[in-house]
């Protein structure tokens, strides 16, 4: 299949242009970056040395539609402006915003800007969404937090145990969510042997997303308390989420729970209990480590997930999206370790 990365000099454009070099059924036809448009791909991505006599392309509807599927890596509102030239045969991963969101109100009140409506939402582990991703060509892959978020809260939610209008969220990413462009918050000498948090007090975009999700997979309305913080690292995100339990479980009875729900899901790993989920253990590759345990001063369920921003939560999803929907098994390309 030919395939294209619109906005490939970006930080999940370069991973996608890593993960898709080592994929057997797609071929990177065209790669373009809008104002890098013409400069050496290694230029900007200088690990990626197979791509060191390549260029990037002036980003154009023609060859974007003589793909077979594209991947669009841009600014927000960049992708709905574009998708309204994009031919229907063309199949479409969004890695950004614009068609994540079922309700225009909450779009208008997290995002502003006119609503472009959805696509079919890119996480396959809930709601039956492996099998509509796959009769899909036009997906939207989830944001990097909410991804860890939802698939830490959505055992518990599917199976009831918790009051699911009561989840409390703390989660740290790596700088690479924030983007490329220049911001002085984000140089080394602000961000090194320091912890801040950001979007304070339940404003980060990502809400909307995660409660819509989790509120079809419950049939009631999820609410969300959530507070992101800004990690010293590159890349990365650790979320521990909590919650009041309804009934009294022990940690071992979650753990079965949660264990259960994702046994036939290649990239989400329980770890045994007694084992914490480290950001570094999933580096690179596109896998989610949970553990859980119950809190029985204040019978709370407490959830840690970590998982690589750029792969789960970007690049890598993006692409075992692509996967479903080009019928291939979900996990071709994707099965690196990680390099901790």
């Amino acid at each position: 299949m030919k395939i294209g990365v619109v906005g490939a000099s970006g930080y999940a454009g370069g991973e996608l242009l890593r993960l898709l070099s080592n994929h057997g059924k797609f071929e990177l036809a065209y790669i373009s970056a809008g104002s890098n448009a013409g400069e050496q791909i290694t230029s900007i991505h200088p690990h990626l040395l197979n791509f060191s006599e390549r260029k990037f392309e002036t980003t154009a509807i023609g060859p974007i539609n003589n793909c077979d599927l594209v991947f669009l890596a841009l600014p927000q509102g960049e992708s709905a402006a574009l998708i309204k030239e994009i031919d229907s045969k063309v199949k479409v991963v969004d890695l950004g915003a614009d068609f994540r969101l079922a309700d225009g109100a909450s779009w208008e009140k997290y995002y502003g800007g006119s609503y472009a409506g959805q696509f079919t939402y890119g996480l396959p582990e809930i709601n039956s969404n492996s099998a509509k991703i796959s009769a899909s060509t036009r997906v939207a892959n989830p944001g990097c937090y909410a991804t860890a978020i939802i698939l830490g809260s959505a055992p518990a939610t599917a199976s009831e145990m918790i009051d699911a209008t009561d989840l409390v969220v703390v989660a740290a990413s790596g700088t690479t969510g924030a983007g490329r462009s220049a911001k002085i918050n984000l140089i080394g000498s602000e961000v090194m042997n320091n912890l801040v948090s950001y979007k304070f007090g339940g404003v980060h975009q990502h809400t909307p997303e995660i409660e819509e999700n989790l509120t079809i997979l419950s049939g009631n309305p999820v609410k969300l308390s959530f507070t992101p913080i800004l990690a010293p690292m590159p890349r990365g995100i650790l979320a521990t989420i909590t919650s009041k339990l309804k009934g009294t479980p022990t940690t071992e009875e979650v753990h079965k729970v949660f264990s259960k729900y994702f046994a036939d899901s290649p990239f989400v790993s329980m770890l045994p209990i007694g084992s914490m989920p480290q950001t570094a253990a999933t580096l690179g590759t596109n896998n989610v480590l949970i553990q859980v345990a119950v809190d029985s001063n204040t019978n709370r369920l407490v959830v840690s997930v970590a998982l690589d921003n750029l792969g789960k939560g970007a690049a890598g999803q993006a692409i075992q999206n692509a996967n479903l929907m080009s019928g291939f098994p979900q996990n071709l390309g994707l099965n690196q370790l990680g390099v901790k």
